[in-house]
């Protein structure tokens, strides 16, 4: 019983992380083919509508279908979708949408309570069964918002990363005298990753007709780290107050640096601390077993003999 709920929980675990892989690699094979096609200046054709039709979109469909009616049944789902929402934007599923996330988590959990059905028809009801069902069912439930909170924090950490080489790019752009701007796209063509994304996202939004300003709000909205706020409030306050946008960038990128070092010198801190527990608890005991097995079996030997 115990290897079938072990067996049950890699399987879950395992649909959950392909059903999220499916949303965020939707169509990442086909756009990459229609890119190829692309630099040799022509365009590709519009997919077959046969070719929507596949077992991803069916299972987007059922999960948004899934989502959309428990959205509008649930209370508590409702109260949670801006939230929700902030955090696929966050974690850079902008093409995920509420309803399918939630529809996904839900699909996951009804699979998990099929599978805890099935075991508990073929080896029967005892305390086992019961505490396993019930890890695995928190397990499906929680398992796909945990995979999305990590993901969005690994993106915010990658960005922090990534800001201070924006920051340098766009100094020696603009005292080279290409306009900020021109800096900007230059910049979104150069840096891959989701910095890289989150710059064209921006100067989309002022070819809709926003502001510079305004789009660097929505930027600092959307990556809540404290590189990209340092980096975002410095352009706004600076283009409010009519400080030149050089001067901006190379105070701005002094200030990068520096806290790149702290960051540096916090993480070298943290080291000894995070080492203690797999000293304390792997290192030791194999480091005592080999230095003091081999005197501590000598001396029951000389004792039981004496």
């Amino acid at each position: 019983m115990t290897l079938m709920l072990v067996i049950g929980l890699s399987l879950v675990a395992a649909s959950a992380a392909l059903v999220l892989r499916s949303f965020s690699l939707a169509g990442a094979e086909r756009r990459r083919t229609l890119d190829q096609i692309a630099a040799y200046g022509f365009r590709g054709a519009s997919p077959a509508a046969a070719d929507t039709h596949d077992v991803r979109g069916t299972l987007e469909e059922l999960a948004t279908a899934t989502g959309e009616r428990a959205l509008a049944r649930v209370e508590g789902l409702r109260r949670g979708e801006k939230g929700l929402r902030e955090l696929l934007n966050t974690a850079g599923l902008y093409r995920t949408s509420v309803a399918s996330f939630v529809g996904a988590r839900i699909l996951i959990l009804a699979a998990a309570s099929v599978l805890v059905v099935l075991l508990a028809l073929t080896g029967g009801i005892d305390l086992r069964l019961v505490l396993g069902g019930s890890m695995l069912l928190l397990m499906a439930w929680h398992l796909p918002n945990v995979w999305v909170q990590r993901k969005a924090r690994l993106r915010l950490e990658r960005i922090d990363r990534e800001v201070p080489e924006l920051v340098d790019l766009l100094v020696t752009t603009v005292e080279g005298g290409v306009g900020f701007s021109a800096g900007l796209q230059l910049a979104s063509r150069s840096i891959e990753g989701p910095l890289g994304q989150e710059l064209r996202l921006s100067l989309r939004e002022q070819t809709l007709g926003l502001t510079p300003e305004e789009a660097l709000r929505n930027l600092s909205l959307r990556v809540d780290s404290p590189a990209t706020r340092a980096f975002t409030q410095a352009l706004v306050q600076g283009e409010s107050l009519g400080v030149s946008i050089g001067t901006i960038l190379r105070d701005l990128a002094a200030d990068m640096r520096k806290r790149r070092r702290q960051s540096a010198e916090e993480r070298a801190q943290k080291t000894p601390t995070k080492i203690l527990f797999p000293l304390i608890a792997l290192i030791l005991p194999a480091m005592f077993i080999v230095t003091l097995g081999p005197v501590l079996m000598e001396a029951l030997d000389f004792l039981s003999s004496s």
